[in-house]
């Protein structure tokens, strides 16, 4: 790797991007807990590469970046030189309605591309709990929201994404119509990477109709069984559900909530008869915590997983394992998927016991998001067997030899 020299990187990304779009990190910068010397801010594919390249020819370490909304997600990445601002790649190429595919680039939110495509009765089912979160972000975190129980995750709708790699390359995989299947596996290999095999700068992603209406039917209890029995229920019933989630608030009880979808007076009818199976209420309006996070940004998130059948067991492992710990529990309980806030102010030796239990009793259990304290006594990514590790870290050599993109943020270090 050759030697870091800054400095000249700094004049290097002037002359290759404009004075206007580099800077010296200020001490007051709104991510300098990172750690970087230097900010570039990339409008597209073209710059992002130009600056790749100087990145390679300076030896830089770089962080991309698009909103920021979930840069503090995953291990914090070491020894950082350069972050590298996407933001402004903000504009939807296309929107191919006859095709059911849009075009954006990264630096693109999630909620300005639903704006777009829903004016002609289409939807990106990317709910996403931070209103802010850009096409880039969510591609690199595979963060979906409730509809991924019908619809799929980022990686199901993810059809076509151009990359930057560490040296500048410009790389492309997949196409821009759902029939075309070439190149599908580095889609999905990019999802959920946390910016450490390249620098993604486009996407093309399938897209589907707007439903006339949406029901939601909603079960309260105390028990777990109850709440898991009811879920299941929904799972397996004819109803097509969009989602199933269920939400704790701290003290409080479980509410698990099912959202329907379809025509007109079809949907409320078999809303009201599902309802009935279940013992539930039909809402005409999702509840309040519905498709949010049950963490603050300044506290700790993990998300916890088993299979779909052994809800009883997960829900039960989550509120034994937490004690006396004020957390709450949010999240797809239909696909076995869940998520656990603990406020800002716990105690880090607490949350790492937390985590320590769940990981023995769940299938995994990741930190998504912690403070620096916490994250100094808890691997964000737990255990992992040798066979896979040994394959991102292949995968990791292949696509970013000298490991100068998001170092460390990633499983097992990579």
């Amino acid at each position: 790797m050759p030697a870091k020299t800054t400095d000249t990187a700094h004049d290097a990304l002037v002359a290759a991007l404009g004075a206007d779009r580099v800077r010296a990190a200020a001490n007051d910068d709104e991510h300098n807990d990172i750690g970087h010397s230097l900010v570039a801010a990339v409008e597209g594919t073209e710059q992002a590469s130009a600056a790749m390249k100087v990145a390679a020819e300076h030896g830089l370490r770089v962080v991309p970046k698009g909103s920021g909304s979930k840069l503090d997600w995953g291990a914090p990445p070491r020894d950082v030189d350069l972050l590298l601002d996407v933001s402004p790649a903000n504009e939807i190429v296309e929107h191919a309605a006859g095709d059911l595919v849009v075009h954006a680039l990264a630096g693109t939110p999630i909620a300005e591309i639903n704006r777009t495509v829903r004016a002609g009765g289409q939807q990106l089912a990317i709910d996403q709990p931070i209103s802010s979160a850009t096409v880039g972000g969510v591609i690199a975190t595979a963060t979906s929201g409730p509809c991924r129980h019908l619809f799929g995750g980022v990686r199901d709708l993810l059809i076509g994404i151009t990359v930057v790699l560490a040296d500048g390359t410009v790389t492309t995989a997949g196409g821009k119509v759902v029939k075309n299947v070439a190149g599908y596996d580095l889609c999905k290999l990019y999802s959920g990477s946390f910016g450490t095999l390249g620098v993604i700068t486009e996407a093309v992603f399938r897209l589907h109709p707007v439903a006339a209406e949406h029901r939601w039917i909603t079960v309260t209890t105390d028990d777990p069984a109850t709440a898991a029995d009811a879920a299941d229920t929904v799972r397996h019933s004819q109803a097509m559900p969009t989602a199933i989630e269920v939400d704790r608030p701290t003290g409080g009880p479980l509410t698990v909530c099912a959202q329907l979808e379809g025509r007109p007076s079809a949907t409320h009818a078999r809303a009201l008869a599902l309802a009935a199976e279940v013992g539930g209420d039909v809402l005409d309006q999702p509840p309040q915590w519905w498709g949010k996070h049950p963490f603050t940004p300044d506290g700790t998130g993990l998300r916890v997983g088993a299979e779909p059948a052994a809800m009883t067991a997960l829900l039960t492992a989550i509120q034994q394992s937490a004690g006396d710990l004020p957390i709450s529990v949010r999240g797809a309980i239909g696909l076995g998927v869940l998520h656990v806030g603990v406020p800002a102010e716990t105690d880090p030796a607490a949350i790492s016991r937390l985590t320590t239990e769940l990981r023995s009793r769940a299938h995994y259990a990741v930190l998504e998001r912690a403070p620096r304290e916490v994250l100094g006594l808890v691997d964000p990514w737990g255990p992992i067997a040798a066979g896979p590790l040994t394959l991102m870290r292949r995968t990791k050599d292949q696509f970013d030899p000298q490991h100068r993109l998001a170092p460390g943020r990633f499983v097992g270090g990579i």
